[in-house]
């Protein structure tokens, strides 16, 4: 009989493997970090012989959601700034506290994010930010997995003086973390009104050598697209192209303002776009055309981006959101169903993530996953378990989180840091923001 170090037991599976099977009374079987064996418990649970055997009953386990665009770090201006317009929410308030950060402060509030994330069953997110390694460093505690890497600016940040310093810090961190298994590198120029082509083509040029994916804001909104024209000559994504950062595998953040020529040249090219229901809308940024995308057959993720620009990093709050703003915007009501928004919480996200092992549970897929407590009386009674994941579900039902195997958060108790001294920690940083800011 094989030997697996884990059998979880829940009265759901949602696998999202290719045949999206959802199992009653069903088990996963976990050996080194890998999905060994998934199935009916009738099926699974006598062929092998656990270390340990967890019974979670009347739950639901589903692959770890994925946050494909974020900036976990910023749980530090949670908040801070409201209902305000991208540009002058940027110049007026995040900037100027951001020229003032240091390693440590973004090593908490990236703890924090880590925190808020692995407690609504996200295993996995794409990040950019500056001081990246503190980033990654705070991954490392949490136990989630980050793809990360060094904001690129043309203007120095409290991390680097200056862009060439960016793209040293995303090589120093492409280095270091080349045989990590749940930490991996990516080259993240900020955006296109941030940078200059010269930069860009230094970032894909960086890429290539490296063999690293690409992450980007790209097209968020109409005024960065009015900003690209007067530069430029050319729209954001026609300037992404010409440039040659296309050509490298890209998870680009919004794609909201973008014309069916825009979308012809994204599918030609296969990116992922990260899509960021909450954020556009908070910021007025208008509604990517995300079922446009999956009609061309686009590769489309969920992200929460920032929570300044958020205020959650709640990947449960994104489905919804989702889902109901595309219907209400394409006044129908078949639009963006429940069973595509999950696609791109999970196989959607491992694409973001530019990992196949990603967003699905079935044999040799990462043993990464999450359980819900179906005893919840937003999720009664249970009918349809994808329906409820996507419309019902808030997240903080969340019992169990498990990443590469490990177990890293089990009801109300993360296993690799102390969140009630992380939570005083933030106290000293929120007076810290709010000199920074000029408001105390």
């Amino acid at each position: 009989m094989p030997q697996c170090d884990v059998i979880l037991h829940a009265a759901f599976v949602v696998t999202q493997d290719e045949d999206r099977r959802v199992m009653e009374n069903a088990s996963l079987a976990v050996a080194d970090g890998l999905v060994a064996a998934v199935g009916p418990r009738g099926e699974v649970a006598p062929r092998w012989r656990a270390a340990q055997e967890i019974d979670l009953g009347n739950a639901l386990i589903f692959p770890g959601l994925v946050n494909a665009h974020t900036h976990s770090a910023m749980t530090f201006l949670r908040g801070l700034a409201d209902d305000m317009p991208l540009m002058e929410w940027l110049n007026t308030r995040i900037f100027p506290v951001e020229r003032q950060l240091t390693p440590e402060i973004v090593r908490l509030g990236s703890l924090m994010g880590h925190a808020e994330m692995l407690r609504t069953g996200v295993t996995a997110c794409v990040d950019m930010y500056i001081f990246e390694d503190a980033v990654f460093e705070a991954a490392r505690m949490a136990g989630l997995r980050c793809l990360g890497g060094e904001a690129v600016f043309a203007f120095p940040t409290a991390a680097c003086a200056g862009p060439e310093a960016a793209l040293e810090s995303t090589r120093a961190l492409a280095e270091k973390y080349r045989d990590n298994g749940r930490l991996a590198v990516a080259v993240n120029p900020h955006s296109v009104y941030t940078t200059t082509p010269e930069i860009l083509k230094s970032c894909r040029d960086l890429a290539l050598e490296y063999n690293l994916p690409l992450h980007i804001h790209l097209s968020e909104s109409r005024d960065e697209t009015e900003v690209c024209l007067k530069n430029h000559g050319k729209r954001p994504v026609v300037l992404c192209r010409d440039l040659g950062l296309l050509d490298v595998p890209c998870t680009l953040a919004h794609v909201v303002d973008v014309t069916p020529e825009d979308m012809d040249i994204l599918a030609d090219h296969g990116v992922v776009v990260a899509h960021n229901p909450s954020s556009n809308m908070k910021l007025a940024s208008g509604v990517a055309p995300a079922a446009d995308m999956l009609e061309r057959g686009m590769r489309v993720a969920l992200g929460t981006d920032g929570p300044a620009s958020n205020n959650r990093l709640n990947l449960f709050t994104e489905m919804g959101r989702a889902a109901l703003m595309h219907k209400l915007a394409g006044r129908n009501p078949a639009l963006l169903p429940a069973d595509s928004v999950l696609d791109m919480a999970t196989r959607g996200g491992a694409w973001a993530m530019h990992n196949p092992k990603l967003g699905s549970l079935a044999p040799g897929q990462a043993a990464d996953c999450a359980a819900l407590d179906l005893s919840a009386p937003n999720l009664q009674p249970m009918y349809n378990a994808v329906s409820h994941m996507v419309y019902a579900a808030t997240g903080m039902e969340t019992r169990l989180v498990m990443v590469d195997g490990e177990i890293v958060y089990r009801d109300g108790r993360y296993s690799r840091f102390d969140y009630e001294a992380l939570c005083c920690e933030m106290l000293d940083i929120r007076r810290f923001a709010l000199r920074a800011a000029g408001i105390s």
